[in-house]
């Protein structure tokens, strides 16, 4: 069964799942490869009673009372590691929340066990980059003001919207560094 209903919007049971999955969807269409991509997340009836124009544009009608619109902000900096880009990040009040979408590789738990000791992060790199386990993945993060986190994440060799797994703790560490963009 498809997690996407005859509607085009994906099947979840709340607002923050929903967006979750309709930024997977989005980076899906930009193919693979993709640099990281950070989403603010609005309220969506907040955004249609302050910008209607906006709301008209982006197709949000009425039927998406509760729901969450992500609106893509600037490219990330290149060569800046993320979590220091993530440090530098303050959201205005209207923000309800915030996402982002990283591709990464990984390794199975088995193989985890096997990494040598001592390396720096660049020979760690090449080393899982070599690894014949490893796999490809694509991670969709959101957290909300309100604490709330919602994940998605494709592998590449399972690349469909049936085989993308949900769940609030799939990425804790980046769920942490994006909650920490709204601490102030």
């Amino acid at each position: 069964m498809s997690n996407i209903a005859s509607d085009g919007a994906p099947l979840a049971a709340t607002p923050l799942t929903r967006a979750v999955l309709e930024i997977d969807d989005y980076a899906s269409g930009l193919g693979w490869d993709q640099p990281a991509r950070l989403f603010a997340l609005v309220d969506t009836a907040q955004l249609r009673t302050q910008e209607p124009g906006l709301a008209d544009q982006l197709g949000l009608g009425e039927e998406n009372a509760g729901a969450l619109t992500p609106i893509e902000q600037d490219e990330l900096p290149d060569g800046t590691p993320l979590d220091e880009f993530l440090g530098t990040i303050a959201w205005p009040d209207v923000i309800a929340g915030c996402a982002m979408t990283v591709e990464r590789l990984m390794l199975p738990p088995a193989a985890e066990q096997s990494i040598p000791e001592g390396l720096d992060d660049a020979a760690l790199a090449k080393w899982v980059a070599a690894h014949p386990e490893r796999q490809e993945v694509r991670m969709t993060v959101a957290v909300l003001r309100d604490g709330a986190r919602e994940s998605a994440v494709r592998l590449r060799e399972k690349d469909s919207p049936t085989e993308v797994l949900t769940g609030a703790d799939l990425v804790p560490g980046l769920a942490d560094a994006l909650a920490a963009t709204f601490e102030a």
